[in-house]
């Protein structure tokens, strides 16, 4: 497995959509880490540091983990915001329920 496994800029056919050679180590300038490259279904999704422990399981070092970190933050503070919003409206939704 390379970097590129990890990466959106990966294509079908196995070519680097920026035009870049396939790195034969864990390492590319211009990685560019998607979520759904490790949790195809977004449900698997547990928290940061399952992201963290498979891209260390698979050799992801240095910058790469950096940047990979960052996504997976996202991606929690995402769903944490929108549990919030859900959890807004149907707790607007009892209260309207009891109104006049």
């Amino acid at each position: 497995m390379t970097v590129c496994g990890f990466c959106l800029q990966l294509q079908e056919d196995g070519k680097c959509a920026f035009g870049l050679n396939i790195p034969k180590h864990m390492s590319c300038r211009e990685f560019d880490p998607g979520i759904r490259k490790f949790c195809s279904n977004p449900s698997d999704f547990v928290s940061v540091d399952q992201i963290i422990q498979m891209s260390v399981f698979f050799g992801l070092k240095g910058t790469e983990l950096k940047k990979i970190k960052l996504v997976a933050k996202r991606e929690e503070k995402m769903r944490s915001m929108a549990s919030d919003i859900n959890g807004k409206e149907e707790k607007k939704g009892t209260y309207e329920d009891f109104t006049i």
